[in-house]
């Protein structure tokens, strides 16, 4: 709300001195001669604040969009690690072409939603230009569009806190899509009838599909992920120095959060690794490296994208990727009793959000265990 305060000078001179608050906002001063011109820049400006378009800085009205995006990709994205770098750069560029244009006393809360859900209606850029890509014809997920509008939020973050060219984050007053519960999608058990006839399961179908596999690293890498809910990448790029085979661990220090992450290696898994370090290779310290040197001489990760989806046809199991080796890591673990906090500490999840997926497995469990106590304690009652 503005407040105009008169004010005289020693030699009797008047001026008109504006102050509006509102809240949630910095307070916004101005002095001026004339009463009318005072009450014109009040209703203005309060206006333009409660529309978002205002901001102190004159920065902002130097400033393009374009220009935010090119300081931060310089100063602050190479920080970033391998494929959250790539991914966000992609994501600004999308912003950059759209309204980089704008300058930032202009970029507006309502502009920004209007963008969004462009985002969201727009085909995904590799569908029209690859239709063999998966997702041809489609629009991005809220989960995705969210992402967009994360990164530059955390764009005008810096505008704000480092650059000194905006006074305010336009997105704190953008609404994000609704996002679907995350998805749980895992290999199935053995089931085994009144009979006692076993079915194999996905879990053992895959398993002995991988095993059968032409390459010597798929079924090695599919019992790392489902013993220690590591990434794909994660896994793929191991390298000797990180394991330790007397700790029985694998350290990464490389990860998806930044953070370094320490993998137990237990069973199977051990085995399997201990196995690989009696027949590693002398040219690379790779775990799981490429039969074939690059032009330049370098050696890279093995690519088991044809091995995965041929021993999945094998095993005669749909709508199941990579990824979902980490769903069925964590749910094998919630079905075994481990809470949802020990669920993120394994997988790398800074908060629990990500894992309350899994909450309803540990439910289950979590019954079981008091159907198991009641029945022992009250069995004489």
């Amino acid at each position: 709300m503005a407040t105009i305060q008169d004010r005289k000078s020693a030699d009797g001179k008047t001026t008109y001195r504006v102050m509006i608050r509102l809240k949630g906002y910095p307070a916004q001063t101005a002095t001026f001669e004339r009463k009318t011109d005072a009450k014109a820049w009040a209703a203005q400006t309060e206006a333009a604040i409660r529309e978002g378009r205002h901001f102190k800085t004159a920065e902002a009205k130097r400033h393009s969009l374009a220009d935010l995006i090119d300081r931060y990709s310089r100063d602050v994205l190479p920080s970033k690690k391998g494929k959250t770098q790539a991914t966000q750069a992609g994501q600004l560029a999308w912003w950059k072409k759209q309204i980089g244009n704008t300058l930032l006393a202009d970029v507006t809360p309502a502009l920004i939603g209007e963008y969004r859900d462009k985002l969201r209606d727009e085909p995904i850029p590799s569908a029209a230009t690859d239709p063999k890509k998966r997702g041809e014809g489609k629009a991005r997920s809220p989960a995705s569009v969210n992402r967009y509008l994360a990164v530059l939020s955390h764009v005008f973050t810096a505008a704000v806190k480092e650059y000194g060219w905006c006074e305010d984050n336009p997105l704190r007053k953008v609404t994000k899509l609704k996002e679907p519960r995350g998805r749980v999608r895992f290999l199935s058990d053995d089931e085994t009838l009144p009979n006692g006839t076993v079915i194999p399961g996905e879990r053992t179908r895959f398993l002995n599909a991988c095993r059968a596999s032409t390459s010597p690293d798929l079924y090695t890498c599919v019992v790392l992920a489902l013993s220690t809910g590591a990434r794909l990448d994660e896994i793929m790029s191991l390298r000797w120095p990180q394991i330790d085979l007397n700790r029985r661990v694998a350290t990464l220090s490389d990860t998806k959060n930044g953070e370094v992450r320490v993998l137990p290696l237990a069973g199977h898994a051990l085995e399997l690794v201990r196995e690989r370090a009696k027949v590693r290779r002398l040219d690379t310290d790779l775990l799981f490296p490429a039969r074939k040197k690059q032009d330049d001489g370098s050696i890279k990760p093995v690519d088991l994208r044809t091995p995965f989806e041929t021993a999945l046809k094998r095993a005669a199991i749909t709508d199941f990727h990579w990824h979902d080796l980490r769903h069925s890591a964590a749910s094998y673990l919630a079905m075994n009793g481990a809470s949802l906090a020990e669920i993120a500490e394994v997988l790398g999840h800074k908060t629990l959000a990500m894992v309350k997926r899994y909450s309803h497995l540990s439910e289950a469990h979590t019954a079981g265990v008091v159907e198991r106590m009641n029945a022992r304690i009250f069995k004489e009652g």
